[in-house]
């Protein structure tokens, strides 16, 4: 089962995620449940994640996470969404996808008292329309015979939908990951500004040196899509943060204008073309 196209900065999404970093405060404070009490996050560890299918072609648009509890592992299958609609097949794809891991898992020898490890199966999806996908398997079936209805395939993912979200109104931003949501779906050139300034603090110690370049890469990423890319010389110029923040806050307004003016062409373009097919 093939995957959509993804969009342009899927890989820049997939750079953030694949910091523990991230992948904890996503796990600590998105996904819900006791289980987090158990957890030890310094234990967090990436494992190959591209499994071989019938097709022999591997997925890159998902990763596999590990961390212990209190006496077991705790496996954690991140798939990242960048589709602009859902994929109502979503449920079968994670059943497909988590087969192909729980067979690897016994392959290997990765068992618990010789049974499968837990898995928690995690979407992350960025895309502006709502996710009506199911997320439970058994709705993709129609109604079982009377009396069949036991053995109707049952999995459910747990589903974070970036855009509907309910972020802090506190001006102030907790974690990376609340920064990059933040990002994502600031509406102003301001809203940009705050996060890129708390992400600047969050961001100051050199152990997180590695996270921080990877969050300016993604900003630029960011700064290309939001401002219609009409300077790109100036954008690529951004090598830290606060560049980042000193040259929204001098050139925003100038980016935005170019962007405005290439949309209305665009617009009237399409109106007259329209316009002539009519007549």
């Amino acid at each position: 089962m093939s995957s959509p196209p993804p969009f342009p900065h899927d890989s820049g999404y997939k750079s953030l995620f694949s910091h523990p970093e991230m992948v904890r405060d996503l796990l600590r404070d998105y996904v819900p449940g006791e289980w987090v009490r158990e957890a030890d996050f310094s234990t967090l560890e990436r494992v190959n994640g591209s499994y071989v299918a019938e097709n022999q072609k591997q997925r890159h648009d998902d990763m596999v996470w590990r961390l212990r509890l209190e006496n077991r592992w705790l496996w954690v299958y991140l798939l990242l969404e960048f589709q602009s609609e859902t994929d109502e097949w979503m449920a079968l794809r994670m059943m497909v996808y988590l087969g192909l891991l729980a067979q690897d898992l016994v392959k290997r020898n990765e068992l618990a008292d010789g049974r499968l490890p837990p898995i928690l199966p995690l979407v992350l999806y960025n895309g502006q329309p709502p996710w009506r996908a199911a997320v439970e398997l058994a709705e993709l079936f129609a109604p079982a015979p009377r009396g069949l209805d036991a053995f109707r395939p049952r999995l459910a993912y747990h589903l974070i939908d970036e855009a509907r979200l309910k972020l802090h109104t506190d001006p102030a931003v907790r974690t990376a990951v609340e920064a990059l949501f933040r990002l994502e779906h600031g509406r102003t050139p301001d809203d940009l500004r705050q996060v890129i300034r708390a992400l600047d603090a969050l961001l100051r110690d050199p152990a997180h040196a590695s996270l921080r370049r990877t969050f300016v890469h993604w900003i630029k990423t960011l700064l290309r899509r939001k401002a219609g890319s009409p300077t790109m010389q100036d954008i690529d110029s951004i090598n830290d943060l606060l560049e980042a923040d000193t040259m929204l806050a001098e050139r925003i307004d100038t980016w935005l204008e170019e962007a405005t003016r290439k949309g209305m062409q665009q617009g009237m373009q399409q109106g007259m073309q329209q316009g002539m097919q009519q007549g």
